[in-house]
This record gives C-alpha cells, sequence and structure tokens, in this order.
C-alpha cells in the first residue's frame, strides 16, 4: 500500500511467503501497468560470473498462450536493456531447433512459431529468433551447425522458455550445476516494482533484489 500511494519506491516479498502470495498482493494493491499485455518474471542470471542473460518465464505464468509468450518476450528485452544497457538478442527456446521437429508435431511448437511473428509485429526491430533448443541459443560453435546465418542463435541474452515447467527447471540448474548467479524472480508488467524472493534466499539474495528493485523504480 505503502509503494501505491507514493510513500515507497518499491517493495519486495517472498522469504517466508510463497509466490503466489507476493504476486497476488502486487496484482490486488499495486495493480497492472496498463502499457503491458501480460504480467511476467525473469530472473536476471550471471552467466560464469559476470555475463548477464534474462530466464523468462521462470516465476509467474504457467503454460503461456502464443500472445503471452510475445508480451513476454518484448517485456524481458526491455528489461533487459533497462538493467545492463546491452542490446537484446532473444531466443524463443524449445526442444526443437529451426524446423528439426516439424512444426505440427506438438503443440508448443505452434505456440513458438506463433509468437515469433506477434513480436516481430508489435516490435519489427527487435532481434528475435527460434524455435532454437538453449545450446544452440547460447553456443556459437552450435549455432553454425544448427541454425546458420540467424540473427541470434549462438548469442542470445534473452531467453524465452515455452512454459514455466522449463523455465523454472532450467533457471534452478544453471544455478544449482552450472554456478550461474540467479537474481530474482524479478516481475515486469506492474504500474511499480513489487518483487519477489526464493523461500530458500540468501541474505546476498535480499540486497541484490534490493539493489534491483531500486534500480527499477530509478529508471
Amino acid at each position: 500500500m505503502m509503494v501505491r500511494q507514493g510513500d515507497a519506491d518499491g517493495t519486495i516479498g517472498g522469504a517466508v511467503e510463497t509466490t503466489s502470495d507476493v504476486v497476488r498482493s502486487a496484482l490486488q494493491i499495486i495493480g497492472k501497468d496498463p502499457a503491458v499485455e501480460t504480467v511476467s518474471s525473469y530472473f536476471l542470471m550471471l552467466l560464469d560470473g559476470e555475463r548477464p542473460v534474462v530466464f523468462a518465464d521462470c516465476g509467474l505464468v504457467i503454460q503461456p498462450t502464443a500472445t503471452e509468450l510475445a508480451s513476454i518476450a518484448i517485456a524481458s528485452s526491455r528489461s533487459l536493456t533497462a538493467m545492463t544497457g546491452l542490446a537484446p538478442k532473444v531466443a524463443m527456446l524449445s526442444f526443437s531447433t529451426k524446423g528439426s521437429v516439424p512444426s505440427g508435431a506438438h503443440e508448443s511448437l505452434t505456440r513458438v512459431a506463433e509468437a515469433i511473428e506477434i513480436v516481430q509485429s508489435r516490435d519489427p526491430g527487435l532481434a528475435v529468433d527460434g524455435e532454437l533448443q538453449f545450446d544452440a541459443a547460447l553456443m556459437p560453435e552450435v549455432a553454425a551447425r544448427k541454425a546458420p546465418g540467424s540473427p541470434v542463435a549462438g548469442q542470445a541474452n534473452v531467453f524465452v522458455f515455452p512454459s514455466l515447467s522449463a523455465g523454472n527447471i532450467g533457471y534452478k540448474i544453471a544455478q544449482r550445476i552450472g554456478g550461474a548467479t540467479a537474481l530474482g524472480p524479478i516481475l515486469q508488467g506492474l504500474a511499480k516494482p513489487a518483487n519477489d524472493l526464493s523461500r530458500g534466499c540468501s541474505v546476498d539474495d535480499i540486497y541484490q533484489m534490493i539493489a534491483i528493485t531500486g534500480a527499477q523504480a530509478a529508471g
């Protein structure tokens, strides 16, 4: 309520409450940004200790439609730039790369293809490509074989997962086995900053999220 009334610039919660409770409160009290279609979340991942990339959505939208995937992609690209100053290159992830599995073989492939078309129509200048497997999106040597000529493959810094289950599992594997630093979930699409913590968060996670929330408020 302090954020809604302008007495505070942002809020964080979730160290002892569930994501659903934190997000429900933010939506009910602070509300959605009217310019954003879908409220979603992302993790700012620091690969190799320093390379910043965005993983989305890993904490909120369970089974996004094509339109929701497109909204998540556009919002996440803008969040990356706001947080890091980097130009976004958006990979729409899947278990297939550029038709290696026929598009009609699974509904998720159709959703990703439709989402790319929506992104390109809404933000023609945004570098986006898919469908891409994670290794093709991340690694130049794999991209050269699987997706030659792609403007994104091998150099992506925004990774949009086709479902919450894939995104949540993916970020935790990157964090716990790959050694990446995971900052988030960071909410995007609200009228004012409100962010969530994992109930497994550390003290470092808390102060880093304070810094991110402050940067959102300042930006």
